[in-house]
């Protein structure tokens, strides 16, 4: 298997991307499966218990305005008849695919660990950083 860095991130995102964007100009639609996960935005929604499961699917067509930048996709997309401000970070993507063309790329979703600085957290004699955010009771 071939050890993770942040290059093969970097390279796996960009084949999500371009697999998108072709299946998208050759249907006008493209499927993308998208797993649970804390950074992921979908509006006031969500992901139901089953979504953090297995993942939501969502569609796209050429004629919706969204973004796809270097980390995420921002759109406003439509559950039921409630347009959802969503930000999906392409890390969350699982899958691209299109039924139409009976084609699909999956891919393993790298949770990528982030250090924040954080004004809860505190600094020990050792140099160490604790989190007493998890320490507080509930």
């Amino acid at each position: 298997m071939i050890p993770q860095s942040e290059e093969l991130i970097n390279k796996i995102n960009e084949l999500k991307k371009h697999t998108f964007f072709e299946i998208l100009n050759l249907v006008g639609r493209v499927f993308i499966v998208v797993d649970y996960d804390e950074n992921v935005v979908i509006g006031r929604r969500g992901f139901l218990p089953e979504e953090k499961e297995r993942g939501l699917v969502l569609v796209f067509n050429n004629k919706m305005n969204f973004i796809w930048d270097k980390d995420a996709i921002t759109a406003t997309l439509v559950f039921g008849n409630m347009p959802e401000k969503c930000y999906i970070p392409v890390n969350a993507i699982a899958a691209v695919f299109s039924p139409d063309l009976r084609i699909q790329l999956t891919v393993p979703v790298f949770k990528v660990l982030r250090q924040e600085k954080d004004s809860s957290a505190q600094e020990t004699k050792e140099g160490k950083i604790i989190d007493i955010t998890k320490l507080r009771k509930k």
